[in-house]
């Protein structure tokens, strides 16, 4: 039986860098950052200052005032992306194909926030205190579903939990609920929002962060020579997938084609990779050889591209172990330079930037990169984005306890 092709028809973006599509990838192509001074909570007693917070989103414009109190932060922006990515597909849900419709997110870590606050009333005031709103405002599935509540969309309601690999995983799964036929179009991507006290601190805790507080545009320096961290972020990137011909039959328009996905363990370390990248290399060819490519027909990659030391190092030899005298060739960029490091909703962000770098044929930059480190001798497209032939792309995903995901896409052909 001939294999079901998934396109992206539609695609909506909450991030640091703006709420709107449009807004987000105008602001990355001219290399601006999103990174600032933390304004949630006060960071006198932390290390860590900085963190890219969402700046302009006004709610209201989207989910009705008397919801908003019931959802953490890491829901709202799903809604916002996820209603963006439908409308921007021009789809429309009805009695007849609602079965067909799904919605598949990630996340890493749930209502963290929320958590904090119904914990500090437990201790403070007791148990009665506790909201009766609690649990399903913290709990990592609720992107989904009330993307799908919202939408009418009764098909596959998934939500995966797979720290930053999170968003790349349920674009795959996504991905694969197309091919095997179970649905025809799926609202999928990933949602994050813990920019609170014991968020920062854990990550800090974990020497994981930049503590660059003076110069925060200049703190996310991924393959620099300085880096020293990430950069902790927030947002959400929803993409809508859709079966080709049913996406061809109502005339939606199209910004890539999906093509292939690998998932891989490195079985190693609960927070750091292999020196060698031995498992994104695998998790990279396995997504090639699922997409029936070879590593010559890629001419395009969005790095996971941390900005620790360890990460870029290790994915840059994944990409040579994988690619060979190729990786010389290929474009490759962190658009975490500008966003942050959005965490579980790393992965549809910048599954979103890899369908819009195929679109516009553009390479989105890697900013302050002044300097790379000896072992980070690629072309990561430092400071200004390139107007590129691309015809194919890959968007890469590694997360804590040694999870990966890769996604594969190439420019729409008939």
């Amino acid at each position: 039986m001939m294999k079901r092709r998934v396109v992206v028809t539609g695609i909506g973006l909450v991030t640091p860098l703006g709420t709107g599509t449009r807004t987000t990838w105008d602001n990355i192509c001219a290399g601006r950052s999103g990174v600032g001074l933390i304004t949630r909570f006060d960071t006198s007693d932390y290390a860590v200052k900085i963190a890219a917070e969402v700046k302009d989103f006004q709610v209201e414009d989207f989910i009705d005032k008397k919801l908003v109190k019931h959802l953490d932060l890491f829901v709202q922006y799903a809604i916002v992306a996820g209603n963006l990515a439908f409308a921007d597909s021009g789809a429309v849900i009805h009695e007849g194909n609602c079965q067909r419709v799904g919605v598949i997110t990630g996340c890493g870590m749930g209502g963290l926030p929320t958590i904090e606050q119904n914990h500090r009333s437990c201790l403070e005031k007791g148990p009665r205190k506790i909201s009766p709103f609690f649990i399903p405002m913290a709990i990592p599935n609720m992107p989904s579903g009330h993307i799908s509540m919202q939408l009418g969309a009764k098909g596959a309601n998934l939500a995966l939990s797979t720290a930053c690999a999170a968003g790349t995983h349920a674009v795959g799964e996504a991905f694969r609920t197309i091919v095997y036929g179970t649905c025809d179009m799926v609202i999928t991507g990933g949602t994050e929002s813990v920019i609170c006290p014991s968020g920062v601190g854990g990550f800090s805790a974990m020497k994981a962060l930049s503590t660059r507080n003076d110069a925060p545009e200049k703190a996310s320096r991924p393959f620099d020579k300085d880096r020293d961290g990430f950069i902790m972020s927030e947002g959400s990137g929803m993409l809508m997938l859709e079966e080709l011909e049913h996406a061809r039959r109502r005339g939606a328009t199209i910004y890539a084609e999906v093509i292939g996905f690998g998932a891989t363990s490195d079985a190693y370390h609960i927070a750091a990779p292999p020196e060698n990248g031995e498992g994104a290399a695998r998790c990279l060819s396995l997504a090639l050889q699922d997409a029936g490519l070879q590593p010559e027909d890629i001419d395009y990659i969005n790095a996971h591209g941390t900005s620790t030391p360890l990460n870029d190092r290790c994915e840059t030899q994944a990409i040579k172990t994988v690619f060979g005298d190729h990786a010389r060739k290929l474009a490759i960029s962190s658009t975490k330079s500008m966003t942050g490091h959005m965490l579980g909703a790393a992965g549809g962000i910048e599954a979103a930037f890899t369908a819009l770098s195929i679109h516009e044929q553009i390479a989105p930059p890697t900013i302050n990169l002044d300097e790379a480190s000896p072992e980070c001798d690629l072309d990561y497209v430092p400071h200004q984005a390139r107007k590129i032939k691309i015809r194919a792309a890959v968007s890469n995903s590694f997360g804590f306890g040694g999870t990966n995901g890769v996604i594969v896409m190439r420019r729409y052909e008939e």
